[in-house]
């Protein structure tokens, strides 16, 4: 199991080097089922549910976690699925601030 989730994201405003494939591959083994797109700009995971209202609370903790954690996912909400993507907008790629909260996800759901 990560250790990541244990702990929290810093402020990053740009300045900050953006993860290489190698490390981001090297965070992404310590998640669960998430997938690095090509450009490695970004980490994504599709979560499904049975119903909308199990969709809503999965969306309203993932909203605690962003607001807790001052990082926020984008995100793409259906009847019973939500497509959760992490980057780092003020680095135009990864930091290990999106591996964090990610896992936090992961915990979330057992």
């Amino acid at each position: 199991m990560s250790e990541l989730y244990v702990k929290h994201c810093v402020p990053c405003e740009g300045g900050v080097p953006k993860l290489d494939k190698e490390s981001a591959e090297e965070h992404l083994a310590e998640l669960n089922e998430w997938v690095l797109d090509n450009g490695v700009t970004e980490i994504f995971k599709v979560f499904q549910f049975d119903n909308y209202y199990q969709t809503m609370a999965f969306v309203n903790a993932l909203a605690w976690i962003a607001h807790a954690e001052n990082h926020h996912p984008d995100l793409s909400v259906s009847y019973n699925q939500c497509r959760v993507r992490y980057s780092t907008h003020a680095i135009d790629g990864l930091s290990e601030n999106d591996f964090i909260c990610a896992a936090k996800v992961d915990k979330l759901l057992g």
